[in-house]
């Protein structure tokens, strides 16, 4: 039953993005989330910062499409985490279509009163490590890598 609710809650950031909610989105994390996200620095510490890198992302795109394969969850009675692929990707307000890059992405929940809510995520891309940079042209294939 708390797989399914926590399913639902992942289903629902992914909608207030594409919606570009920033309401529906608040709704979903905890007040004093930590969010390592792909852009710097290297921690985002609350909801008012997680907000703003959101509201940046929305401030590009003009339409916005975001998916999520592969999640899995370990979940307690008040605690669950989970890992998927995810992907960011649509029309720039210039007009341009990109077709974003898969991440790796991480979520850390709490039930509070009952309701489950993003306590920490965490977005990275694997790294190539002569060159310093990161890999961002892979796919996740339909087994999970």
């Amino acid at each position: 039953m708390d797989e399914i609710e926590i399913r639902r809650q992942i289903g629902r950031l992914a909608a207030g993005l594409r919606a570009k909610d920033l309401g529906a989105v608040r709704q979903l994390y905890t007040t004093d989330v930590v969010s390592s996200d792909i852009e710097p620095p290297l921690q985002h510490v609350g909801i008012a910062a997680k907000l703003e890198n959101w509201a940046r992302v929305f401030a590009f795109f003009e339409e916005i499409t975001y998916e999520v394969r592969d999640l899995r969850f370990t979940v307690g009675d008040e605690v669950a985490f989970g890992h998927a692929f995810a992907r960011l990707s649509g029309t720039s307000r210039n007009g341009a279509a990109t077709s974003g890059m898969w991440v790796r992405a991480t979520f850390g929940l709490r039930k509070i009163e009952g309701t489950w809510l993003i306590a920490h995520d965490q977005v990275s891309v694997p790294l190539d490590i002569q060159s310093g940079t990161g890999v961002v042209d892979l796919e996740p294939n339909r087994a999970g890598s």
